[in-house]
This record gives C-alpha cells, sequence and structure tokens, in this order.
C-alpha cells in the first residue's frame, strides 16, 4: 500500500532532519518524545531544524497521556487554588487528569520543563499568567500539543489562544463605586507593573476618577506583588501621609487584607475610617471582618474555559473562539462607606 502524499511529505522531513542534524532518525524521535538520553548540543541542533522545517507531528501519530499540564507563575495563594478548581472540574468530565508546575516568578517556565512535557505528551497546556518563548511554542507546536494562555501577564500575540477578565471594566467599577459614595482621594495598590491585568486594573481606576472630574495624584498609586505582604507594607505608606486617603483600591483581595492589617495598627476602623475594595473575590473576601466589597472575576469559570478550549483544540474544533474575556463584577459588601465628616 502507497503512503498517501501527507505521509510521505512528514517521513521525508523527519529524513531531511536527521540528514542535516547528522544523526540518526531514531535521535530525531527521541528529541520529540523529549528523552533525556540526547546530548544538549544534538537536542538544541535538532529543535532549530524542526523550527525552520515547520514540522508537525500529525494528530494521529501524536499519542497523548490522559493529561492536562496547568504551569502557574506562582502556585502559593488561594487565587491558584480557585484556578485548579475549575481545570480539575473540566479535566474530570474528560477523564483526565491534572499536572501542576510553578515557573517560580518568572513570566516563562524554563527549558527543562518543555523537554517534560514533550516526554509527557499531554492533551493540552494551560498557562497561568505565564507565556511561552518563541523556541518553546515551535517546541509544542511541532508534537501538536495545543495550549492556551489564561490571564496573559502580556499580549499574548494574536495567534495564541487566551482566556482572560475584563480586568478595565473591573477597575472602573471599583473606583466608581468609591466615588459615587463621596471620596475624592483614594488610593491605588496595584499589581506587578509587567502583569497586562495589573496595568489594566488601575487603568480602569485613572478612568474613574477621570470621567468624575477628580485628580489623578500619582503619589497614590503605588506598586505592589499581589501578595498579603505589599497590601500591609503599601498600606502602612499610603495611611501614614498626613493628606491619608479615605478609601483604597487594593488591586487584589490579598493586597486588600494587607491593608487591614495596616488599618488595625495604625487605628483606623473600616469602613468607617477607612474604605476598601479588593479584586478577584476569592473565598476569603465573605468571611474577613468586616466582609470585604470586591471585584468578581470568574477564576474558576475561567479556568474551566480555558480546560475545555485547549481540548476542542487538540480535536481541531473549526468554530472555536480562541481570545475569550469572562465579565467581571462588582460585589458591594461591608467595607466600603461614605467618608468620614
Amino acid at each position: 500500500m502507497k503512503p498517501t502524499k501527507t505521509a510521505a511529505t512528514q517521513t521525508a522531513t523527519l529524513a531531511e532532519i536527521a540528514r542535516e542534524a547528522g544523526v540518526s532518525a531514531p535521535t530525531v524521535s527521541k528529541v520529540l518524545n523529549g528523552r533525556a538520553d540526547v546530548a544538549p548540543t544534538t537536542r538544541s541542533r535538532v529543535e532549530e531544524l524542526l523550527r525552520a522545517h515547520g514540522y508537525r507531528r500529525r494528530r494521529a501519530e501524536a499519542t497523548r497521556s490522559p493529561l492536562i499540564d496547568v504551569v502557574f507563575h506562582e502556585l502559593e495563594s488561594a487565587w491558584a487554588m480557585e484556578v485548579i478548581r475549575g481545570v480539575e472540574n473540566a479535566a474530570r468530565d474528560a477523564g483526565l487528569s491534572v499536572v501542576l508546575s510553578e515557573s517560580a516568578g518568572r513570566l516563562t517556565p524554563g527549558r527543562t520543563w518543555a523537554d517534560q512535557v514533550a516526554a509527557r505528551r499531554p492533551h493540552g497546556v494551560i498557562l497561568v499568567l505565564s507565556g511561552l518563548d518563541e523556541s518553546q511554542r515551535a517546541l509544542l507546536t511541532s508534537r501538536s500539543i495545543p495550549f492556551v494562555v489564561m490571564d496573559p501577564a502580556g499580549d499574548p500575540g494574536a495567534d495564541v489562544p487566551s482566556i482572560g477578565a475584563t480586568n478595565w471594566q473591573g477597575g472602573l467599577a471599583a473606583t466608581r463605586h468609591l466615588v459615587e459614595l463621596g471620596h475624592t482621594r483614594i488610593g491605588a495598590i496595584s499589581g506587578p507593573s509587567r502583569m497586562m491585568c495589573s496595568r489594566a486594573r488601575v487603568d480602569g481606576y485613572r478612568a474613574a476618577l477621570e470621567t468624575a472630574g477628580l485628580p489623578v495624584d500619582p503619589s497614590l498609586i503605588v506598586t505592589g506583588d499581589f501578595h498579603h505582604e505589599a497590601g500591609y507594607r503599601l498600606g502602612l505608606k499610603l495611611l501614614r501621609r498626613e493628606d491619608r486617603p479615605t478609601a483604597v483600591f487594593a488591586g487584589n483581595d490579598l493586597q486588600a487584607l494587607g491593608v487591614y492589617e495596616a488599618a488595625r495598627e495604625l487605628g483606623l476602623r473600616v469602613p468607617e475610617d477607612l474604605s476598601v475594595v479588593g479584586f478577584d473575590d476569592l473565598p476569603v473576601a465573605h468571611w474577613v471582618g468586616p466582609p470585604l466589597t470586591t471585584v468578581r472575576q470568574p477564576l474558576t469559570e475561567m479556568a474551566e474555559a480555558a480546560a475545555k478550549l485547549v481540548l476542542d483544540l487538540g480535536r481541531e474544533e473549526a468554530s472555536v473562539a480562541t481570545r475569550v474575556e469572562l465579565a467581571t463584577t462588582l460585589v458591594v459588601r461591608s467595607s466600603t462607606a461614605p467618608p468620614a465628616k
């Protein structure tokens, strides 16, 4: 039986890669499968040729493990638990398991991670607040491993599937709520400036002030890292000012809890002396005292959508929307009130 044109072309490409690399076809196969028993220089040479030839393993040849890989920028937070819950929900429905890894604060995972993924051959990869460099994208593409970025740290690119939330609208809603209560000096504690979601929330904060005819005081905007400690430290900085703000948009719930702690240390009551708004609506926002006004980011739903998208991409669904933003909503609780007279 004669091979099909596609199969013949695929075989010829692999043979050409092996010839150009000066290695055997089994060595090229080892590289494709993420095997460790290949010299680093040989692996690098073969990967470069795979990219140059635009090699892509056919779906029929890409035997997959019953796994979804999830890569976190940072894993130690209640935020990550909400994401894991969403991926697990979708994976369970599809009869798959979930593999977790962390990029240790880097915006792209390390090279060894990419090799491990190639060896595992999962159904797909979800990157949370992370991204891929060009070589990593090429590696996954050549192995026919689909990937989706959830809550991209930067612009993922027009050709990269992504799931996000309406961060700008959320920042606008949080700040507008405080303005409508009568606050005119509103502090903001952002997340890392290199993260697109953080910049969008602060841009929404600025837009709400400007549309209300209020000045934007740059000294009231401070840069955090989305952790509790940053909320506490920067909260102290804002609240120790002689002209302290009467309200703070904390950028996320963990930083909002840090602001709570700073306020208590300085003898300020929430919301009588200080209004606080967070972002995410983590479970802790319901039972902290007083319950936190926050912007709900549908993390579990975003994660479920990311998992379903990566599985649809693996099935080569033709009508899949690859750039999705889910709506944020303001949830008003007891941490906000009109400023003291």
